[in-house]
């Protein structure tokens, strides 16, 4: 079973009118599926870029926190493995 890495989807067949895609996802990264298997990400610009400057845009301390945080259940115990060897 794959993991998607956001909760917004859509199938291939939704791409014929992105623009629909991207208003329900309201701005967040979308997984495209085909036979219900990822394929790709839609990506909106304004989630990795600065609409003020149109520069990158870097996680912050918080949200590099926060992700790591979320994820501790599942790494916990490879990191504990990897401690003992």
């Amino acid at each position: 079973m794959t993991r998607l890495l956001t909760t917004e989807i859509a199938s291939i067949t939704e791409l014929r009118e992105p623009q629909k895609v991207l208003a329900r996802a309201k701005g967040k990264p979308v997984a495209i599926l085909k036979n219900s298997k990822p394929v790709a990400y839609l990506v909106p610009t304004e989630f990795v870029q600065d609409p003020e400057t149109d520069e990158p845009r870097y996680a912050t301390m918080e949200e590099v926190m926060a992700a790591l945080e979320a994820t501790r259940e599942e790494t916990q115990p490879v990191l504990d493995c990897s401690r003992d060897k």
